[in-house]
């Protein structure tokens, strides 16, 4: 995977986002004040007194930043330790501006999409973790959403697999976004077309940015203390995808609304076409 810097919007767009190649990009948030400034010691101090739910078992922030420093692979901090910006930390979405904006328009934060069309999806999330810790399974993320993600405190090791890789990766029958496949310790008797997968390793350092487009199969293994912030994104290539998805959702929590949600998102697409044909 390539890693570049002092590139242009227009250069990302037309050599990676439109082709729907990853890219790290080293610079992209340099001028954060999210970086040095989020720190384990920053979160232990300003928001210690928050609680998070894990796999059943509650912890403060305070009680997690301890375990996450002290992890190892032979007794790794709980993960996914992710949670929504924008209802834990607002602030701290203003540190990380300017924002990563994967297409000619941020259409995520379009104000005729209202949020509740994210269907409980996370716009902007911060994943903490620790040495030893990997994240549970191998998929793509929901709602056909792209991803960005960049490292504020420590690296990430990714390991991604290119949609034309999923016919060797056995997506699970009731949820084809996740594979059956333990990435990190594979059962080739069970899954022997696993052996033919080409993986894609990156580690994203501090101050990096990774961008890749939906369909890009994606773990992470964390090898030491690691705060990262995430959020997705909407262009033109996916967005039928995600109001497709979204229809099929709402079908199950309302059979009323979801033919109403279908023709919205149809509609909004033609319009933010037409907004980046100016841009």
């Amino acid at each position: 995977m390539e890693k570049r810097s002092n590139i242009t919007h227009k250069q990302l767009v037309k050599e990676y986002i439109e082709p729907g190649i990853p890219v790290v990009v080293t610079d992209m948030a340099s001028k954060w004040e999210a970086m040095g400034k989020i720190t384990p010691e920053y979160i232990k101090k300003k928001y210690g007194h928050l609680t998070k739910e894990v796999k059943g078992v509650t912890y403060s922030f305070a009680e997690f930043i301890d375990l996450m420093l002290a992890s190892t692979p032979e007794k790794p901090a709980p993960y996914p330790f992710n949670l929504n910006i924008e209802k834990y930390f607002p602030e701290i979405r203003k540190d990380a501006k300017p924002e990563v904006v994967y297409g000619k328009i941020d259409r995520v934060n379009h104000p005729l999409l209202p949020r509740f069309m994210m269907n409980g999806t996370d716009v902007y999330e911060i994943f903490m973790g620790g040495n030893g810790a990997s994240f549970p399974f191998l998929h793509i993320d929901a709602l056909y959403l792209h991803n960005s993600l960049t490292q504020v405190y420590g690296s990430k090791d990714f390991i991604m697999f290119g949609p034309d890789q999923t016919q060797y990766l056995y997506p699970q029958p009731h949820n084809p976004k996740v594979s059956q496949v333990d990435v990190l310790n594979p059962d080739y008797e069970k899954f022997p077309l696993f052996r033919e997968a080409k993986p894609l390793k990156v580690t994203v350092e501090q101050g990096e940015t990774l961008l890749f487009s939906t369909g890009w199969w994606h773990t992470t293994q964390i090898h030491g203390p690691c705060i990262s912030l995430g959020r997705c994104q909407l262009n033109g290539s996916n967005w039928n995808n995600f109001i497709d998805d979204e229809y099929e959702i709402w079908k199950k929590k309302s059979r009323l609304a979801a033919p109403f949600i279908l023709a919205y998102g149809r509609i909004l697409g033609q319009i933010m076409n037409l907004q980046e044909k100016f841009v």
